[in-house]
């Protein structure tokens, strides 16, 4: 995947984290071509566009990222390279899990096809389309009130769970809304409770 043993000596300014190789666990395989990362695993199928300034080689089971420019810029880039790919491989290896919870009085959540259909107080219900590439339950013991997301794309795990906390995140006063599992809701008190509830 890469020719950077053949061209010469990797630059003498390297990443203290970007240089540590990435072990590949059994199943996974990762390609550097045509301008992106390729990463692919038992949980699916990884692509991200290429950072520039690097290479990508592999040795045994063991992926190393070498800077192509000496330098600051040479050590930066191989760094955020390093962490893209690692995050890639342990998704496409391992999965990850997101949990929302969702607090007030009816607010439920329950899966319907590629439907996620949320009641969140509002006079309608919500109806979210599930994007391709992550699962979706309502465990049955959750009463339809916790909602796990899982899936090998930790950055579209992020901005799913974001979307849906968006829908109604916690209020100040009394918490109630969409939050992530063991999120610390800061409560204001009310004005009742400022003037000793009289």
């Amino acid at each position: 995947m890469s020719n950077t043993a053949q061209t010469g000596a990797a630059p003498s300014r390297q990443s203290r984290v970007g240089k540590r190789p990435i072990s590949l666990p059994k199943g996974v395989t990762v390609s550097a071509a045509n301008g992106k990362f390729e990463v692919k695993g038992p949980k699916g199928q990884l692509s991200r566009p290429m950072t520039p300034n690097v290479q990508v080689k592999t040795e045994g089971n063991d992926v190393f990222v070498v800077p192509t420019v000496d330098g600051r810029d040479g050590a930066r880039f191989q760094g955020l390279a390093r962490s893209i790919l690692n995050g890639m491989v342990d998704g496409a290896a391992n999965g990850y899990t997101r949990t929302l919870k969702l607090v007030g009085t009816g607010y439920r959540a329950e899966v319907k096809g590629k439907i996620l259909n949320l009641a969140l107080g509002f006079s309608h219900p919500i109806n979210f389309p599930i994007p391709d590439g992550i699962t979706v339950t309502v465990p049955a013991d959750s009463k339809g009130t916790v909602v796990i997301l899982t899936g090998a794309d930790k950055e579209k795990m992020g901005q799913t769970a974001a979307k849906i906390r968006g829908f109604r995140p916690p209020e100040p006063y009394g918490g109630k809304g969409v939050r992530y599992d063991g999120e610390k809701v800061r409560e204001k008190a009310g004005k009742a409770a400022s003037k000793g509830g009289k």
